[in-house]
């Protein structure tokens, strides 16, 4: 398991959120969890207001959305299978996650 690799969600909302993405540092390789952030289906949320903290991909030929404000660490076990990489797109998910942790607002 690296950063950025997408698993697909094994758990109740999966019809809603295919996918998660893990951004954890690799230098937290060692412990049993990974910090995950749901790929919802642009479907279900319909408009992306903030597309700096919402940004889209497609995987598999679905339009997900990145959803930090439901961020959450997740198990080894209970990750689903390994989809795809989105290294590439590691730029956008970090600034999609410094645009939720920045204190330039308060």
């Amino acid at each position: 398991m690296a950063q950025f690799d997408v698993h697909r969600n094994a758990g109740r909302q999966r019809e809603a959120i295919p996918y998660v993405v893990l951004v954890q540092s690799a230098l937290f390789d060692a412990y049993r969890r990974r910090v995950a952030v749901p790929l919802v289906r642009l479907a279900v949320l319909g408009t992306v207001n903030n597309p700096h903290l919402n940004p889209i991909f497609e995987i598999e030929n679905v339009a997900v959305v990145l959803h930090p404000l439901d961020i959450a660490s997740v198990a080894n076990e209970q990750l689903g299978e390994f989809v795809v990489s989105l290294a590439g797109e590691g730029d956008r998910i970090v600034a999609a996650l410094d645009e939720l942790l920045t204190r330039a607002w308060g």
